[in-house]
């Protein structure tokens, strides 16, 4: 479609100094856009198919599971069993699962819970306390996140370089163009004589 303004030059309107290269640029360009919006597109339904996979392998797994209130009697302590500040620290605590009886161990908390804190604990049918609960909302969301930002980074990347590759293969065809045209035009631009005149021609 031409942008030209009515009564403004004659012909179909196409710019003479445009060339063939300039239209492949241009389209090439138009491609990549249009790739970043399906990749953000892509971005989000990734996200939203791991974050729905994730609530759902949850749900699945709390339902074998059962969640009880568990009472600290010590301090915690990291794996080395040194008292711990880290994010993997467990302490000795009780709770009741079914609620007649007993149980005693080390359970996951908090760096610095003290004694005689409440914490909740994901216990079996039989009241042992489960090495994998159900993952938190907030670790299926980081999961959610990463899949939306690597398949966002995959599309972009991939196009980009793919488009990278055709635009250097379309200047490098354009220069070549040009050398080839400017060998024709530039013995009478120049006023210089071609090879092949003699000394005596006009």
């Amino acid at each position: 479609m031409s942008c030209r303004t009515p009564g403004r030059g004659a012909g179909t309107g196409a710019n003479p100094l445009r060339r063939g290269a300039d239209r492949a640029r241009t389209r090439w360009h138009a491609v990549f856009a249009l790739a970043c919006v399906l990749a953000v597109v892509c971005a989000v339904v990734t996200g939203l198919a791991v974050q729905a996979a994730g609530e759902r392998a949850a749900e699945a797994r709390a339902r074998l599971l059962h969640r009880v209130k568990a009472i600290t009697v010590a301090q915690p302590v990291g794996p080395d069993g040194a008292r711990a500040a880290a994010p993997a620290a467990s302490a000795h605590a009780t709770w009741r699962y079914p609620n007649s009886r007993v149980h005693t161990g080390p359970v996951p908390v908090p760096p610095r819970t003290p004694p005689g804190k409440a914490v909740t604990i994901w216990v079996d049918d039989a009241g042992d306390v489960s090495l994998s609960p159900p993952r938190t909302a907030d670790a299926i969301t980081l999961d959610a996140i990463a899949a939306a930002s690597g398949a966002l980074a995959a599309v972009v990347l991939c196009t980009g370089a793919l488009i990278t590759v055709r635009l250097r293969r379309i200047e490098a065809g354009s220069l070549r163009q040009w050398e080839r045209e400017w060998e024709r035009v530039e013995p009478h631009w120049s006023g210089r004589a071609r090879p092949e005149q003699g000394a005596d021609d006009d």
